[in-house]
């Protein structure tokens, strides 16, 4: 998808980033509970003292890896492809790992602000995340191509 004409971009729907959202959190369910069961095999019962923290920060990181490397290797995650967005910096790139990771450590503040990063979607001119205007990033829709 990055090699297609980025000049005609377009913000995605409201529509659009709620079914994204709603399939994006389906995939991370699946993948804190592949995440968890790895912990519990490795170490045993997480239900108090260190191991609690340990496998609170064990999800933290798994969520983050396949965000951030999904954003950073092809600018969308499974849920993002399936819903036509893409996500790119100011100059219409793939984000670099950096940026990937303050998006993901953003988006993570903006759920536990009661989902105030997210809500920030209806106050902004652009449909812009609030990590996403505060990083200079931006989810586009981009149509895929109609084969004859």
């Amino acid at each position: 998808m990055q090699n297609k004409q980025v000049s005609q971009q377009q913000a995605p729907s409201f529509f659009k980033l709620g079914a994204c959202l709603i399939y994006e959190a389906l995939v991370v369910i699946a993948i804190l509970m592949v995440s968890t069961f790895i912990f519990m095999m490795l170490l045993g019962d997480a239900g108090q003292g260190w191991k609690r923290y340990l496998l609170q920060l064990w999800l933290l990181i798994s969520a983050g890896l396949y965000f951030v490397w999904s954003w950073h290797k092809s600018g969308h995650t499974l849920a993002m492809q399936t819903w036509q967005l893409q996500l790119l910096n100011q100059n219409n790139q793939l984000l670099s790992v950096p940026v990937a990771i303050a998006r993901y450590l953003l988006a993570c503040l903006g759920l536990l602000t009661l989902g105030f990063g997210f809500l920030w979607v209806f106050l902004d001119h652009d449909r812009l995340f609030l990590h996403d205007r505060l990083l200079g990033s931006k989810l586009i829709y981009v149509p895929r191509n109609k084969a004859l």
